[in-house]
Order: C-alpha cells, then structure tokens, then sequence
C-alpha cells in the first residue's frame, strides 16, 4: 500500500511539473542553441534573441518550441544541414536560416523533418539553402508563412524550396517561394493541401506532383516559373482558385497533367502562358469555369486521353485555343465561351444556334510542322481555317462546342 502511494505521488508531481522557458543571447546565461536544447525537456520553450549563430548541424530531439526573437541568424557555413528535427510536436518560429551545405547525396537543408508528427514550421526566411525544407515520411505537419529565396541558376546545381516525400496530411499555407528548382514538390504525398502561396521565378516548377494522390492545391500564385506546374502519376486532385501567369518558354505551360486521372480543375486563372494546360495521358478530368486569357495555346490535348469534360469555361485571346495531335478526341466540349466564335443567336437565350469547332486547322498543322508558324498572320492560313471551320475534313468531327456561349461567364 506504502509502495503503491509513492507510485501515485511520483506520477503527480511529474504530471503537474510546468514547462520552462529557457533564454539564449549574448546577455543571458545560455550562449548557443545546443547548449540550450540540452538542458531543455518535453513541453519546453527556447528563446533565441537577435543574434549570428553558427552551430554546425543542430540536432532537435525533444518536443520543444524553438522560437526567434528579432528575427536571430542561423547559418550553415555552406557546410551542413542546419537544422534537424527528429521529435514531434515541434514549433520553429521567427528565424533567419542561411546558407546550408550543398551535397546531391542526403540532400542537405536549412530545415529537415524525419519521421514526425505535428511539426510546425512558422514565420522563418530561409535564404540561400540548398533545399530550404525538407519533411519525409512525417504526417501533420504545418509549413506556413515562410519565405524561401535561393539563388538558383542552373537546376541541377539548387534543390527545392519545400520539399515533402512519403508523408500524409501536410498544410502548406501562406509561403513566398523563389529561385529554387522547384518552389513546391510533392512525392507520395497524400491527403494534403497547398494554400495561399507565391511561388515564382523558380528554374522548373512552381510546384511539382508526383505520385501524390487526395490532395488539393487552392489560391496559389503561379509566375513567371522555368514551367508553371506539373501534376503527373496522380490520382484525385482539386485544383481551385489558383492564378497561371507568364510561365513562358520552348517548353514552358501553365499547367501539365500527364497520367492524370479523376481530377478537377475549377475556377483557375490561365493569363500569358506558352501553354495554359496540356493534357497527356490525361482521364476523367473536370475543367470547368476557368479563364483561359492571351496564352500561346489554351489548351493541348493530347489523343491518349479520355472522358475529359471542358466546360462553362472563357477562351479569350489566345493564339490558338485548343490544339490536338491526333484524329480522336474522347472528351467534351460544352457550354464555353470562345471569342473567336461567329455565329448567331435568333432566340436570345445566350446560347450560339449553330455549334462551335474550336480547333483551328493551323494550329493542326503547326503541332506537326512548328516552323509552320512564320505563316500565322497570312491572309491563306486564315483562309484555310474558316473554310475548315464550314466544312471540317482534317480536324476531328467530335472537337464541337454544341452550346457554345454568347457572353463570357462572370468568373
């Protein structure tokens, strides 16, 4: 009985011992921050005041919050991997992380995670890292409100801004990312969102899919990237609200979907893109009330996929619209607006009488002979479309708007 209530007691007073908090700077007791995360326990809080720390690998093992105060300096030396955490339920918030080691072998970071739950990496500007953060096979993890700036020129020289492989249930929120190889990458990841973040200038992608199924990406800003975002070997993903713009290049689209299936793309903007989506091996895909704005193409569709459904979308001044290479088309075009659209409207329902085709026979022939394209403006190239448009015997007979729109929709 004596035993048993010592037992008791023992577990109360550990049960009810309050977390610390532990401050590191120049005028407190604590010098560094490993010296502080050794006297540190679970449920402990480190502040760490303005200052230049050059620690070597910091290594966190234990559930803490790791906290900046006047934006302190963490930096790398170009050495090694700043930042490692090991633990769950771990907060970094408030720093500056510089300048960590460059290496193609373990892939070094500003931050990395390994196999954890509830990381939350908050309010930090990573600066000049090889990848800036790096979470694997970790789950509930928050990355949010970050800004992530490498000096990337050449891709294979720069790794990733946020990189995430084998994990499940990550938020991406409210990140500036640029100059990196890709600003986002997801591999394996699942059942995770990408929300509110500006990735641009990045030398590949704004953000790269691969393998990643039941995940979402909303609001994003998508510019002026080496290509805007490629989603590929992916299954069930909702792409909503996002903005495309001036992903220009030989190469270079507003969105790739190759091996995609079972997808919705919803209320996006595609504006100044070489190509605002192409579809490759592309099945069962809603793209439904976008606007599609002075890109090169809007769309390209390539003949290997099917049951795709195109529509209540806005085509306005793009080169060319849609553009195919082959003669099958196994998805659906209806209720668009297309501005190069000439026909009538007896009844006033705002609904074209007559169907729409929407692929133009030039763009046809410049899939197959790119230096076709020198003869764009000609008086005969436009010529040719219109007779092909009254009378179609190259273009595919199913590539037709039935109820093509009037008036563009308000989106």
């Amino acid at each position: 009985m004596r035993t048993l209530l010592c037992l008791t007691l023992m577990l109360s007073f550990v049960s009810t011992t309050p977390a610390k908090t532990i401050r590191v700077g120049e005028t407190e007791i604590f010098k560094t921050i490993t010296s502080a995360l050794k006297k540190a326990s679970d449920g402990d809080t480190i502040l760490v005041f303005g200052g230049f720390y050059k620690e070597g690998n910091i290594i966190i093992e234990k559930s803490i919050s790791l906290i900046g105060i006047d934006m302190p300096v963490i930096d790398g030396d170009k050495k090694v991997e700043i930042l490692s955490i090991h633990a769950d339920y771990v907060t970094l918030k408030g720093f500056k992380i510089q300048r960590s080691g460059h290496a193609s072998i373990g892939d070094p970071a500003g931050v990395k995670v390994y196999d954890s739950k509830h990381v939350r990496i908050l309010d930090n500007y990573f600066y000049d890292n090889f990848f800036s953060i790096y979470i694997q096979r970790s789950k509930h993890c928050i990355v949010k409100n970050n800004r992530v700036v490498s000096l990337g020129v050449d891709e294979q020289e720069i790794g990733n801004g946020i990189h995430c492989w084998k994990s499940d249930s990550l938020l991406i929120i409210g990140n500036y990312l640029s100059g990196n190889r890709d600003g986002i990458y997801f591999e394996f990841v699942t059942h995770s969102v990408i929300w509110r973040n500006i990735s641009e200038n990045n030398t590949r992608y704004g953000l790269h899919f691969m393998f990643s199924h039941n995940d979402s990406y909303f609001t994003n800003i998508f510019r002026n990237n080496g290509a805007g975002v490629a989603v590929m070997y992916t299954k069930h993903v909702t792409m909503m609200n996002n903005t495309f713009i001036e992903n220009w290049g030989d190469a270079a689209y507003g969105l790739l979907l190759k091996e995609i299936s079972d997808s919705y793309i919803y209320n996006n903007r595609f504006i100044n893109n070489t190509s605002a989506i192409f579809l490759d091996g592309a099945n069962r895909i809603i793209v439904e009330k976008n606007l599609f704005k002075s890109n090169g193409w809007g769309m390209k569709i390539q003949a290997n996929g099917m049951d795709n459904v195109i529509t209540k979308n806005n085509f306005i001044r793009n080169t060319f619209d849609i553009s195919t290479n082959g003669s099958l088309v196994l998805s659906t075009f209806d209720e668009n607006y297309w501005d190069r659209y000439e026909g009538y409207d007896l009844n006033k329902d705002q609904i074209g009488d007559v169907p729409y085709r929407p692929l133009s026979l030039f763009s046809v022939i410049v899939e197959t002979n790119p230096p076709a394209m020198l003869l764009y403006r000609s008086f005969m190239v436009s010529l040719l479309d219109k007779s092909e448009r009254i009378l179609p015997s190259l273009t595919p007979d199913n590539f037709i708007d039935n109820i093509p729109l009037m008036r563009p929709l308000p989106l």
